[in-house]
Parts: structure tokens; sequence; C-alpha cells
């Protein structure tokens, strides 16, 4: 037998620096991983409709009077940049708010059933300031719900008050951030882009 065909074991006494490093390692990681799957699922983030209703509640909270100022309408919100452009999401987060509003209390007429008030088919009912007397006078609102909206890198912030008809007094006001994901940059499409 030749010694390059001797094969050596080591014996239980060798001590082997890497295979202990390699072992422990290993140790190490299955710890982290049984720890990681331990951990508590990460609560979902509130959408639109959780916050609208939350802002709501604080409105009526915030101005138990609120109320009082009852029909409502609610116009489209608007970007903050440029307040004659507005999109999908501008106009279902005004549906889904008049919506949270009624359900706080208020009572909101539905103008889109009524031929008084241009709806342009892309942009909603916007109302700006020159207009608040006109149309609640044609709807005969004691009150309007009005707001804005903007784009940042990632969060898209909103802005909803409610305003007295009569000289524009904001009776109730929240404001609420929702994550810039790729639902939220879809209804933002239709403003000309993200």
């Amino acid at each position: 037998m030749s010694l390059r065909s001797l094969h050596v074991l080591p014996t239980a006494g060798t001590f082997r620096p890497k295979a202990i490093i390699a072992l422990c390692f290993m140790i190490l990681l299955a710890g982290c991983t049984t720890l990681g799957n331990n951990a508590q699922p990460q609560e979902p983030k509130p959408d639109l409709s959780e916050l609208a209703h939350e802002a709501a509640l604080q409105m009526v909270t915030n101005n138990p009077e609120l109320t009082r100022y009852s029909p409502m309408i609610a116009a489209t919100f608007v970007s903050i940049d440029n307040l004659s452009q507005s999109s999908t999401f501008g106009r279902i987060s005004s549906e889904i708010m008049a919506s949270a509003l009624a359900q706080q209390g208020m009572q909101v007429r539905e103008v889109k059933m009524r031929d008084s008030m241009f709806i342009e088919e892309s942009v909603g009912e916007l109302i700006l300031s020159r207009q608040v007397q006109r149309l609640s006078s044609q709807h005969n609102a004691r009150s309007i719900l009005m707001g804005t909206y903007a784009q940042g890198q990632d969060y898209l912030y909103v802005s909803a008050r409610v305003v007295r008809a009569g000289d524009a007094m904001v009776l109730g006001s929240a404001d609420f951030q929702l994550p810039l994901d790729n639902n939220m940059r879809s209804l933002l499409e239709a403003q000309g882009g993200w």
C-alpha cells in the first residue's frame, strides 16, 4: 500500500475549527429563522374607505353641530397643484367621504341625478370657491364637502373639509395619508401621470 492511497480519517479528538464555525453558523441561522416565523404578522395598512370613515367621525366629533348644516353636496376632490384637475382617485374619495359623513348623520344630496349641475366626465363635480354660493343655492345645500390631495414620493396626502355654503367657513376638516402603492397610482393616472 502506498502512502498516496492511504486516507486518514479524523478521530474523535481531532480539532477542526472550520467545521465548528460552520456548525455554529448553521445553528445561529436556524435560530433566526425560528424567531422570524414566530413574529406577529404585520397589520394591514388602512385603506381609503377606513380612513374616510375615521375622518368623518373626527369631523362630527370635533363639531357635533356639523349635521345641522344639512343637506350637503359633495364636490370631487382635486389636485392641490391644479384645482381644475382631478382623477379617478379624486372622484371616488369624494364619494366615499360623502358616504362616511352620511353614516354620521349628515344628509347628503345626490347631485348627479339632477340636470342643473354640469358634470364633466373626466373631472367630476369640481367646485371652486367662486362657484360655491351659486351651486349651493341651486341644490338648496347648506354645506359642501370639498377636498384636495397631493402626491408625494411614498404617500398620497388628502385634506377634506365641510364648508358652510353661505360664507365658505370651514365647519369640519380632517387630513389623512395613504401609501402610494400601485393601486393608488392607477387611480391617479387619469390626472396625467405620476
